[in-house]
């Protein structure tokens, strides 16, 4: 994408945290944009910050786990802007905590947002996107898509999914107007892990500490970038380039640190084994 100025995009999640500063560095550089988050008075804000810089803000409320407040959101914004250029789908979520403890509710929730949001915005806006002369969609992603760990299994499925979404839409639109980037960043300081469901009977809350960790900032000027010289995958990070290439040089190296890791801690109790009902059990030896 040559230039942003003049272009329209629309940010999911951009109430806080990383989808915030994407969207003042697309006002920055010219760009009208559509807000979509579920927070109101936090997207009332980042509208009015975006707006200092002289450009066209609108936004809408909208719980992305919902698929038909996707679609009428879409719907909203083409009945108001006709087309978009650019679509960040930033909105996410997260979960820590043994995946034992992981209730099946859980698991919906979290990908529906993580997942399966990116997806049906990006496929409900496609036909827009590749009319344009250049169009472009990010999915913001994270190192947990490229190399897992333990605790955040849920979370690693949607990011590597997500990662694989890119890759394979990158693989079709290629030689068509349509760039794509999938931004995988290391920690960065934002209010998902503040906001992070916890598996733990405590409260384990933690934020990442400075020095290994980035700004939220840092990401939306990588974002930017990324669109403008069409980067098809940002890593971001030493920790982040460290594992990536760990393993991808040594993935069975990269396993024994895990296993050596999860020895020191103190293993987590499995769920006790489901039980049937009683008037389940009733029945299956009536039926005997």
């Amino acid at each position: 994408m040559k230039t942003i100025r003049g272009k329209k995009a629309v940010v999911t999640g951009a109430a806080s945290g990383i989808g915030r500063d994407v969207c003042l560095e697309l006002a920055r550089g010219g760009a009208d944009l559509y807000l979509i988050d579920i927070d109101e008075d936090g997207m009332r804000q980042t509208a009015d910050l975006c707006r200092e810089h002289q450009v066209e803000v609108r936004s809408r409320c909208c719980d992305v786990s919902q698929a038909d407040e996707i679609t009428a959101t879409v719907d909203a914004v083409l009945a108001e802007w006709e087309v978009i250029d650019i679509l960040i789908n930033n909105a996410g979520v997260a979960y820590y905590g043994p995946v034992t403890r992981m209730k099946t509710e859980q698991w919906d929730w979290l990908l529906a947002i993580n997942l399966h949001a990116p997806i049906r915005f990006t496929h409900e806006f496609l036909p827009v996107l590749l009319s344009r002369p250049e169009g472009h969609v990010v999915n913001m992603a994270s190192i947990c898509g490229l190399v897992a760990g333990p605790r955040q299994t849920a979370y690693h499925v949607s990011k590597f999914g997500l990662v694989g979404y890119t890759e394979s839409l990158r693989a079709e639109f290629a030689g068509k107007t349509l760039g794509l980037t999938c931004m995988c960043p290391g920690l960065v300081r934002t209010p998902l892990w503040k906001n992070a469901v916890q598996g733990f009977s405590k409260n384990q809350h933690r934020q990442p500490p400075r020095w290994a960790a980035t700004t939220s900032r840092h990401v939306a000027k990588r974002c930017i970038a990324a669109i403008r010289g069409n980067k098809p995958l940002v890593v971001m990070t030493p920790i982040a380039h460290f594992l990536y290439g760990l393993k991808r040089i040594s993935p069975r190296f990269l396993d024994f640190l895990q296993r050596f890791r999860l020895k020191k801690r103190k293993p987590s109790v499995p769920p006790a084994p489901r039980q049937r009902s009683l008037q389940a059990q009733n029945e299956s030896n009536i039926a005997a």
